[in-house]
Parts: C-alpha cells; structure tokens; sequence
C-alpha cells in the first residue's frame, strides 16, 4: 500500500530568514591564514582542514547522502548554500538525518530568532551554564517552487512533536527519496510561525544578509537579544 504524502503547496516566498552563527558567514577566505606566514606550513593545515571539510568533501562528490550535482556553484553564497546541505548534525535535525542536511528558515525573522534561541537554551541546560554571547548573521532567500504542506496535515501531527524527530525524520526520508522539493509546517518554537526546510540546493534563490543579531546570556535561560552592525552581502 502506497503511504499518503501531506499535501502539495505552490509556494511563493521571499525574504525568508534563516540565522546562522556570523563566524561561518563573515569570512571567505579560510580562518587558517592567519596561523602561519609560511606557505608550505599553512598548505599543510589546508590540506588537514579540508580532510575534515564536509562541505569541500561534499562538492567533490565525496559524501553519501547527496551527490556533487546537487549541489551549487558559482552563485553569491553558493559556499554557505551547500554547507547547510553537507554538514547534518550527529542526531539529524527534524526533517533530515544525520547524512544530509537541508536549507531550514522562517518566513519571518521572529520565528527564525525563536528556533535559534530555543535550540541554545537547550545546548546550555546541558552544561547548566548560561554564560555566553553569540552573533547571528541572517541570511535572506526566496523560493518559487512546489512543496509538502503540514499546516493543514492534521494525520502528520507527530511530526510536529516538540521533543522527537522520529516520526518527522521518517517522513523526510521517504518524501526525499520520492523526489519531493521540501517541507512547509508550523513552527514548533514559535506559535504562529511557518518554517520551510528547503530538500534541494538549487531552489535556494537570491541568498543575501539581512540583519545580524547578538544573543548574550547572563546567568538565566533567556537572553538579551541586540541588533548589531551587518555588511551587505
């Protein structure tokens, strides 16, 4: 028996937000140039980096879970683009697992701003310290294209559980290997939120630098949230 898919949305959408930590986004060049004044030593810690390098092994068609064809070359930010689809944390997040990643934002900067925080708070309680200062660069795309809906899938309620990612995590596994595009649903984080977590490379358009933002946190869970200077980009 075949399994129903959620429903197909066409969507149109721009200026979607999806934050990342600004040192992945404020430098082109490697972080290890300036390590070393000699080239035949810094050569030999590129050549370690890029050993380790997921997103350089990725565009050399090294990784298992998505093909170099895949992914994007030669188009403002194509670096950070096939980053988010090469790098897929240990557990998987809850729309890809641990072999792949996916493009994920909000159609809104509060939304995405409260995924972030809630996913922080989180890292802290697990150290039981909240005593740290991290900027957020937001990236900004846009996306005309076909997608599964789970804002009107009230039979996909368990891929919206707040604590588990393994009915959503099975789902996207099956509606990828079935050629679906990705996945629009409400924000578990924020209520009234939508998130879209974007399956392929190439219908991440426009991808530009919005805002940047610096969350500090002093000694409670919740932290102060500051507007800080950005270049365009």
């Amino acid at each position: 028996m075949t399994l129903r898919a959620p429903p197909l949305t066409q969507l149109r959408q721009f200026d979607t937000c999806r934050l990342i930590p600004s040192r992945f986004a404020d430098k082109e060049e490697s972080v290890l140039a300036a390590l070393s004044a000699d080239p035949d030593h810094l050569k030999d810690l590129f050549d370690l980096d890029n050993a380790t390098n997921e997103r350089l092994t990725g565009e050399q068609g090294r990784l298992p879970g998505i093909g170099v064809d895949e992914l994007v070359f030669g188009v403002p930010n194509f670096r950070i683009i096939n980053a988010a689809f090469t790098y897929a944390r240990p557990e998987g997040s809850r729309f890809n697992g641990d072999d792949r990643g996916a493009w994920y934002c909000a159609f809104d900067a509060d939304t995405a701003l409260a995924e972030i925080i809630f996913h922080k708070i989180v890292e802290y309680q697990e150290i039981d310290r909240f005593d740290d200062s991290v900027t957020y660069q937001a990236l900004l795309a846009d996306f005309t294209s076909e997608f599964h809906d789970l804002r009107k899938a009230p039979r996909f309620a368990d891929c919206l559980d707040p604590g588990s990612y393994v009915a959503s995590q099975g789902l996207a596994a099956r509606l990828l290997d079935e050629g679906s595009l990705g996945i629009i649903y409400p924000s578990v984080r924020h209520p009234g939120g939508i998130n879209l977590a974007c399956f392929r490379p190439a219908l991440v358009g426009n991808v530009r630098r919005g805002a940047a933002v610096e969350l500090s946190w002093s000694g409670t869970p919740q932290p102060q949230v500051k507007a800080v200077r950005s270049r365009a980009g």
